[in-house]
């Protein structure tokens, strides 16, 4: 399996590109309309096809790139079910697979952090966690649905009961992490260790945080999968 983790600074903004390499598929998760070039030119190099392009959630903080990329491309775009978007190819549920070649992805729904939110598990070793389990952080769940009691049970009962040595990969980073495991949020995570479930709501409602810079945009962008108006990406 390839596996890559890219970084759009200035969303601090992670997508991951999966690869099966004997059939020369691929996979990206999270685009990001900025690094659609990027994210081209990576494939063109690797010679990947890009098969699918999938969403942890409706972005509220940058544009996906699903819709450029589906259109140089031909892939597929993927979304939760529930997330109130009709443009996707396909709508992907709670413990559903993706195959392709040796690359085996589960679905986990996670909702918290918007009420469709999916954390994808990769070959059972990666776990792609989007918003819903940040490094030594989480989500926030002030709009979009979200649910700060409902991430605290996504969280405890369906991530960290999965093996300590799995390793976490967010949607996003602010503080220079790329990688973590299980077994360390377990530990170290100030959002839930040593809080209860109230405990845990009554802290996310203090935290009063500005909204995202491009939420009026992003959000109805997202819902279009991605689709603006601008011109068209070629290789």
């Amino acid at each position: 399996m390839l596996f890559r983790q890219m970084l759009d600074r200035q969303t601090s903004t992670y997508t991951y590109l999966i690869a099966d390499l004997e059939q020369k598929a691929a996979i990206l998760v999270d685009p990001v309309l900025e690094q659609v070039e990027r994210d081209l030119k990576q494939l063109a190099e690797l010679e990947l096809t890009l098969r699918y392009c999938i969403e942890t959630h409706i972005h509220a903080d940058h544009i996906t790139g699903t819709a450029k990329l589906r259109a140089v491309t031909q892939c597929q775009g993927i979304v939760p079910v529930g997330a109130g978007v009709d443009c996707a190819d396909r709508f992907i549920q709670d413990c559903e697979h993706l195959s392709m070649g040796s690359i085996e992805i589960k679905a986990i729904a996670t909702p918290g952090h918007t009420d469709s939110h999916m954390v994808y598990l990769v070959n059972n070793t990666h776990l792609l966690t989007g918003d819903a389990l940040l490094i030594r952080g989480c989500g926030r769940t002030d709009f979009q649905s979200g649910d700060a009691g409902i991430l605290f049970d996504s969280v405890t009962q369906r991530l960290f009961t999965l093996k300590d040595e799995m390793l976490v990969y967010p949607a996003h980073d602010y503080r220079g992490f790329s990688v973590s495991t299980i077994g360390e949020e377990k530990r170290f995570n100030p959002r839930f260790v040593g809080r209860d479930r109230q405990q845990f709501i009554e802290f996310m409602a203090e935290l009063n945080l500005p909204d995202p810079q491009k939420i009026a945009e992003a959000v109805p962008a997202n819902e279009r999968c991605g689709n603006i108006s601008t011109p068209d990406y070629t290789i």
